[in-house]
């Protein structure tokens, strides 16, 4: 893949499929693995191409309704190609979940792995609506992302961008300046800290479980790496730089992870917390 195609990729949140591979797939099956019983309902809350849902659907015949609710209209028609032939068990739905529209049913499950970050600072709604949806006896399975947050609110991902910013020309201490003037928050900032994420939960759902692992990021190269990026965050951070410089962004971004990978072995690690919720 060009880093042309890299930056084409970015605009649509295209190939997640196989940069999901890097970190989402076991956010899947460590979700799915807590389900017990016969549910009939699940909502999955930023489906994105629907990878949940189709694994819900083999490994559970009782669901009658698949639901995913995504906001990017280029996911949601890779998922309903995808789920075609699950026919009417499954339904889609393009919304913002900052303020999703009611539904007509309550779930047994609702599900939502590594969304979250992208509600800050509005999680609030979310659970309020979760709380409204879930079934009698219902569960709400969250995972969240938690990396170390530094002195300017960087970590994570924040942590290659400011280095592939570098490599583009922007000084290092100038960085911060950058994401200020661009109105882009660093994603280890829009992620709460499970302290705090706990206290936002608390008037709406109540914590039955909660537990952790540690998510290691490897790679092979550092065209894949450009390709992950491009297919999980998008143009978000791309548009600190100018449109004439994003080729190189992008292309830096996976020269810096793949540094990293022969200096440290890995490309990023951070704790990952599932979440088993259920309401008041």
């Amino acid at each position: 893949m060009t880093a042309s195609a890299v930056e084409i990729q970015a605009r649509t949140l295209a190939g997640y499929a196989d940069a999901s591979r890097l970190r989402q797939v076991q956010d899947r099956d460590w979700v799915l693995d807590r389900l017990t019983g016969d549910p009939r309902t699940l909502v999955d809350l930023g489906s994105g191409i629907g990878q949940l849902l189709q694994a819900a659907l083999e490994r559970f015949p009782s669901l009658e309704h698949a639901v995913g609710l995504e906001r990017s209209e280029h996911r949601i028609a890779e998922a309903a190609e995808r789920l075609r032939p699950y026919g009417d068990r499954v339904s889609l739905h393009q919304a913002d979940l900052t303020a999703p529209e009611p539904l007509p049913y309550r779930a047994d499950v609702i599900t939502s792995t590594s969304v979250l970050h992208w509600l800050y600072p509005h999680e609030e709604r979310l659970f309020a609506w979760v709380a409204q949806h879930l079934a009698p006896g219902g569960q709400f399975l969250l995972t969240t992302y938690h990396p170390a947050r530094d002195a300017d609110g960087f970590g994570g991902e924040d942590e290659l961008v400011r280095e592939a910013l570098a490599a583009v020309g922007v000084e290092p201490s100038f960085v911060p300046g950058v994401f200020r003037r661009g109105d882009v928050l660093p994603i280890a900032t829009r992620t709460r800290t499970p302290d705090d994420l706990a206290e936002t939960l608390s008037p709406h759902l109540a914590v039955a479980d909660r537990l952790e692992r540690d998510a290691v990021v490897t790679v092979e190269g550092a065209e894949q790496y450009a390709h992950f990026h491009a297919a999980t965050f998008g143009d978000y951070y791309a548009g600190l730089v100018p449109p004439d410089r994003r080729t190189d962004f992008f292309r830096a971004i996976g020269e810096t992870a793949w540094r990293r990978q022969q200096e440290r072995g890995w490309v990023s690690h951070m704790p990952v917390h599932l979440w088993q919720l259920t309401a008041h």
